[in-house]
């Protein structure tokens, strides 16, 4: 049994500008967080309305599945635990904890004050004889008629590369600094380094291709000969101490005509499984062909991916240096994703 911790929570402050197209951004950002919360939160509520005890329903051993969210969630569950039924299930919203909205900046679950966790939504269940389970769950959801990127990493470069030793894995100085240099951190930039005005790319950033040698040979073989325990890091870490990291991903593949939906659901471990099958570290070849620094044919850049992950400078006007990792939009059509298991 885990012991009662407390966590303490980081609250960013709203941002101000004067510039209506930021002002647009950082409102469309905001508004999509309130629909994922509002989503995960309408999750939970459907689960605990579940009438007990819930015995687990057969499938056809797909990882996308129709029907009603709440119920595939509780049979995968049931299904990861090798359990037949529950008779107690609670679930808790848990990811509107990260942004602290709506005035919720901490839940209590089984004795635990929880301040912030990977985890978006949380699921008790018992069992007959009055043993438990907690089970943490990761929810993306997609509210268009196609299917978009999923965010699941989005931080500096420093705290990155920071998770990512302090989880045990060994990088020296170069590494920091080829990565702040991928982002554009200020003093690691071109337009920092000197003249740029030669230059056909933006100054404001170097490109994977650019970066400091020695670190971006890290990276490379760190993705390389690590890539399920790096995704796992993105899927499962980011808080210290986490009492529930997600061990399930539910995902909402798209917009949804009723109260049935198309939802993608794995294990952690099955995910990362097939995630490697997908693809090994690559890279993906493109070009910046609009905005203040379009470039002419024949430059090209490389972006680097592992699996599904797709990891990129975010590049947004009111966070231009951050680090972001996302899931390939329609990941879940392909093979090996939309075999059986």
């Amino acid at each position: 049994m885990l012991s009662q911790k407390n966590y303490l929570i980081i609250e960013t402050m709203a941002q101000k500008t004067n510039d209506p197209t930021l002002n647009y951004q950082i409102n469309a950002g905001a508004s999509g967080r309130k629909k994922g919360h509002s989503y995960e939160s309408g999750l939970a509520s459907k689960v605990n309305a579940l009438k007990m005890p819930f015995n687990k329903v057969y499938t056809n051993n797909a990882y996308i599945e129709n029907g009603k969210p709440e119920i595939i969630l509780l049979n995968k569950i049931l299904n990861y635990l090798k359990w037949e039924s529950c008779f107690f299930v609670k679930a808790y919203s848990t990811g509107r904890l990260a942004t602290a909205e709506d005035g919720e900046k901490e839940i209590s679950i089984d004795g635990i004050l929880l301040t912030e966790c990977k985890s978006d939504v949380i699921v008790k269940l018992v069992a007959k004889d009055g043993s438990y389970r907690i089970i943490g769950v990761s929810v993306k959801q997609c509210d268009n008629k196609t299917p978009t990127n999923a965010q699941v990493y989005f931080s500096t470069a420093t705290a990155f590369y920071n998770m990512v030793v302090s989880s045990g894995y060994a990088l020296s100085n170069n590494a920091l600094v080829a990565m702040k240099q991928f982002c554009g951190d200020t003093g690691y930039r071109p337009c920092d380094d000197g003249d740029c005005s030669d230059r056909i790319s933006t100054p404001e950033r170097y490109f994977w291709e650019e970066i400091n040698a020695v670190g971006k040979s890290e990276w490379e073989k760190l993705f390389t000969n690590h890539q399920d325990e790096i995704t796992r890091l993105l899927l499962q870490k980011g808080y210290k101490d986490d009492p529930f990291p997600p061990e399930i991903i539910l995902h909402k593949t798209k917009k949804a005509i009723s109260d049935e939906e198309e939802i993608a659901i794995f294990s952690m471990d099955e995910f990362i499984a097939l995630s490697h099958i997908y693809s090994p570290f690559v890279f993906n070849k493109y070009r910046v062909k609009k905005g203040s620094h379009k470039e002419p044919a024949g430059i090209e850049h490389l972006a680097p991916r592992f699996g599904v992950v797709q990891m990129q400078r975010g590049g947004q006007k009111q966070h231009p240096t951050q680090l972001q990792f996302n899931l390939k939009a329609g990941y879940f059509y392909h093979y090996p994703f939309a075999e059986e298991y």
